[in-house]
């Protein structure tokens, strides 16, 4: 008896098409549970309010809740690592600043690739940083802190909040710009540096918006600039520090989201239009107008657009924090 066989490439359509159903059945029921967004960085922190606001607004919109996971320490790569080892169905997102960007270099025995390990989703938002410094600073605008630095190198100190924050990493580059040897004051965490600025402890310090504007506005520290591109909305009548001689100097904590390798595209996909829809939610836009937050271009908050601007401050960071010589392990 002759057996007779269907050929390959029908075997193969018909696969194929069994899959592409498959597939689009499984999207058209995404998600059926509570979704996790990993935060790197402790409960109240700025990274953690943006992701609690985002995901009370996202939980509207895919209909299952958006539940804020925090998973602290080394700078954000125990969260990271977590996240690139976790299923990838759909239901494990990871929200991340700028130490995607500097880890690769900061940890010489990272155990994830951040250029390859994960899915990404889109960029979220920005937040300004700004240069402040205690209230009894001699120096009243950003030209006399340029001399009085210089004058005192020895003496004037710049706190951050931990090696591999953006407040180092700001710092690290403010050094270089302004051409001082200043000492730096480690802190754990961006709360801690805060109160010693406002004690008096230190001298300077360069800090998001999220944290710098309630003690700017009290009058309990000084403001000598922005850090990005052009004036804030929120300080318009404050220079950007690019404004006042440091050329080109600009710095942002930038958010991305990130899903583990393998994720499905139709959840990443859902997942993003949530959050689009999130950013124009009209809570949200009014939450992140008073942290300072600025939403990218609509290029940034796309996969292609996280990749590459991930892939640019890689590229940006490596040769500075190598610079600096200093590293996290």
């Amino acid at each position: 008896m002759k057996l007779i066989q269907m050929p390959v490439w029908k075997m193969t359509v018909s696969t194929m098409a069994g899959l592409a159903l498959s597939c689009a059945a499984w999207a058209q029921g995404y998600p059926t549970k509570a979704i996790t967004l990993v935060v790197p960085f402790a409960a109240g922190g700025p990274t953690d309010v943006v992701a609690r606001t985002l995901g009370a607004a996202m939980t509207k919109t895919l209909g299952q809740s958006v539940i804020v996971e925090n998973k602290t320490g080394a700078g954000g790569t125990i969260a990271a690592a977590y996240t690139a080892r976790a299923n990838p169905d759909g239901y494990t997102f990871l929200i991340h600043h700028n130490g995607m960007a500097t880890a690769p270099v900061l940890y010489r025995k990272l155990n994830y690739k951040p250029l390859s390990d994960f899915e990404y989703v889109s960029q979220v938002i920005d937040v300004p940083m700004t240069l402040v410094g205690r209230k009894d600073l001699p120096a009243k605008d950003f030209k006399e802190l340029m001399a009085y630095a210089k004058a005192n190198s020895d003496k004037i100190n710049l706190a951050h909040a931990g090696l591999g924050a953006v407040s180092h990493l700001c710092g690290v580059l403010l050094r270089q710009a302004m051409g001082v040897s200043m000492t730096t004051v480690p802190y754990q965490g961006t709360g801690p540096a805060m109160n010693a600025l406002l004690a008096g402890q230190v001298d300077l310090l360069c800090d998001q918006t999220t944290s710098t504007t309630p003690h700017i506005k009290a009058g309990s520290i000084k403001l000598y600039g922005v850090t990005t591109a052009s004036r804030l909305k929120t300080l318009p009548d404050t220079p950007t520090l690019a404004e006042q001689g440091l050329k080109d100097f600009q710095v942002v904590v930038w958010h991305g989201i990130y899903a583990p390798k393998g994720t499905p595209k139709e959840a990443v996909d859902k997942f993003g239009a949530a959050l689009k829809t999130a950013l124009k939610d009209p809570v949200v836009v009014q939450r992140l107008a008073e942290l300072g937050a600025i939403v990218p271009s609509d290029a940034k908050l796309t996969p292609a657009g996280l990749q590459t601007w991930l892939q640019q401050e890689t590229a940006r960071y490596e040769p500075v924090i190598k610079a600096a010589g200093q590293f996290a392990d």
